[in-house]
C-alpha cells in the first residue's frame, strides 16, 4: 500500500467512526433558564358594564356585533385587551402588569383563537415585557403558546407559555393561569 492510500483508509476509518459517535450521543432535555407563573383577568365589555371591563370586541362579522360575541364559536370577532396581570387568581390582588393584545376567533366549527399579545410589567420585581403568540384551542384543558420576544429584564426571551383556563362565567370573565417557561435568557 502507498502512502496516499494508506492517509485515505485511515481518513475514512477517522469519519466513519466519528459519524457513529454521533448517532449514540443522547439529546439532553433543555431546563428552562426562567419560570414564572401568572394570571391574567378579562373582563369582556358586554354592553353594562364599561366601568369594569378590560377588553371589548373591536371588529365582528356582518351577521355580528360589537357589544355580544358572534354566535355559538365566536367565529370573525376580534377582541382587543389590557387585562390585569396578578401572582395568583384573585381578581382584586395587586396587579403586576398589564396583559395587552387581541384575539380573533377563527374557526366557525371549534371554539378556538389565535393571540397576539404581551405582558407588560410594572413592578418592582420585574421590569419590560414577555412577548406572546400563537393558536388557542380553547375547550384544551391546556395550550401552549410561543414566547417570541421581550424587553428589558426579558430581553430577546424565547420560550414556551402553557396556558389553563383557571375561572369562566360565561361571556363576561375568564381567568387564564399562564405557566412561562423561557428556554433563551439574556
Amino acid at each position: 500500500m502507498d502512502a496516499k492510500t494508506l492517509m485515505l483508509a485511515i481518513f475514512l476509518l477517522f469519519l466513519i467512526s466519528a459519524s457513529s459517535d454521533a448517532h449514540t450521543q443522547k439529546i439532553r432535555a433543555r431546563k428552562p433558564c426562567k419560570h414564572l407563573v401568572f394570571y391574567f383577568h378579562d373582563v369582556i365589555y358586554n354592553g353594562k358594564n364599561s366601568r369594569n371591563a378590560t377588553s371589548a370586541i373591536v371588529g365582528s362579522p356582518v351577521w355580528g356585533n360589537k357589544t355580544t360575541l358572534a354566535g355559538q364559536s365566536h367565529f370573525g370577532d376580534l377582541v382587543v385587551f389590557d387585562d390585569p396581570i396578578t401572582l395568583d387568581n384573585n381578581l382584586h390582588s395587586t396587579p403586576v402588569g398589564r396583559a395587552q393584545g387581541f384575539y380573533i376567533y377563527d374557526k366557525k366549527e371549534i371554539f378556538t383563537a389565535w393571540l397576539g399579545f404581551s405582558f407588560v410589567f410594572n413592578s418592582t420585581e420585574h421590569k419590560g415585557s414577555i412577548n406572546f403568540a400563537g393558536a388557542d384551542p380553547l375547550m384544551s384543558k391546556t395550550r401552549d403558546i410561543s414566547v417570541i420576544g421581550g424587553t428589558g429584564d426579558f430581553l430577546m426571551a424565547r420560550g414556551i407559555a402553557t396556558l389553563m383556563t383557571d375561572a369562566f362565567e360565561g361571556e363576561v370573565y375568564f381567568r387564564l393561569r399562564t405557566d412561562i417557561k423561557l428556554y433563551e435568557c439574556w
